[in-house]
């Protein structure tokens, strides 16, 4: 069956929504300079946050801005893709099924196609664990960047898991409700937070934490043939591709260390008068 990869709808209603609830988060994004304006590409992330994830909008906005024109799509979950409402939306904005055929196509026809290897399982991992990347050894994206030949470029966030405070993935609780079988998901994460306490599943208010989404050059690997068929070479490139975005990580968490104090900083420092001031006492 062929999935076909429409165009985004840069007019649709929820463009507006999704920006406005990026600048909660007070996003900053560098490396711009290494996104295409044009062609086919891999755009790989580090996934948070469990639902809400702000890296995904603010990356997905920043592609369609940068990229006005030309082709560019996200995938997401088979939950997301099955809500009618929601569906119809998320597909009108480019939003592809999480699977290798759209986005096979979506990349043969000149697309860049943003995809979250870790999925829900590092979007829920323990908040002890938010300055990890955690791919779960997913090697889909190196195969098909092998297949195609096509540039795989890291898109990596900082601080989305610092807005809310994952206590647990839920693996033994997923597997008791058989979640696997049902809905292809690995977790049913417990969080503490307002205004449910501990629970799990429920929407926790996020905390305004400050996300900054670096993109980096295309990784080396993806611009040289290879074998997408070799195990080894796909290992390789698997290992290469998590310990470039590890290293990025690990130096936008030393350069911001904690993002929830710089996103209530930089939220105070925009209010009028003696408001901003309270922004020099953090």
């Amino acid at each position: 069956m062929n999935i076909p990869a429409p165009m985004p709808d840069l007019d649709h209603p929820l463009i507006p929504v999704a920006r406005a609830y990026t600048k909660y988060f007070t996003p900053r994004v560098t490396g711009l300079e290494n996104l295409p304006t044009a062609g086919a590409a891999l755009i790989i992330g580090n996934h948070s946050s469990i639902y809400w994830a702000p890296e995904v909008w603010i990356t997905f906005m920043t592609m369609l801005d940068h990229r006005r024109g030309e082709p560019s799509f996200g995938v997401a979950h088979d939950i997301l893709l099955r809500t009618p409402i929601l569906r119809d939306s998320l597909q009108s904005l480019g939003v592809l099924p999480a699977c290798r055929e759209a986005a096979t196509n979506a990349v043969k026809d000149g697309g860049a196609v943003l995809v979250y290897p870790g999925g829900d399982w590092e979007a829920c991992r323990p908040w002890t664990e938010r300055g990890k990347v955690d791919f779960a050894g997913r090697c889909g994206f190196v195969r098909l960047a092998l297949e195609l030949g096509i540039p795989v470029i890291p898109a990596v966030a900082n601080g989305g898991h610092d807005a809310i405070f994952v206590l647990s993935r839920g693996e033994r609780t997923a597997r008791l409700l058989g979640l696997d079988k049902l809905l292809r998901a690995k977790v049913f994460p417990y969080t503490v937070g307002l205004p449910f306490g501990v629970a799990p599943v429920l929407p926790q208010v996020p905390l305004p934490a400050s996300v900054q989404v670096s993109f980096l050059p295309p990784l080396q690997w993806s611009t040289e043939p290879g074998d997408h068929c070799d195990t080894a070479t796909v290992e390789r490139c698997y290992e290469h591709t998590l310990s470039t975005m590890q290293t990025e990580l690990d130096r936008l968490r030393a350069e911001t260390p904690n993002p929830v104090t710089t996103g209530i900083r930089t939220h105070l420092a925009g209010l009028p008068g003696p408001l901003s001031a309270l922004a020099e006492l953090l």
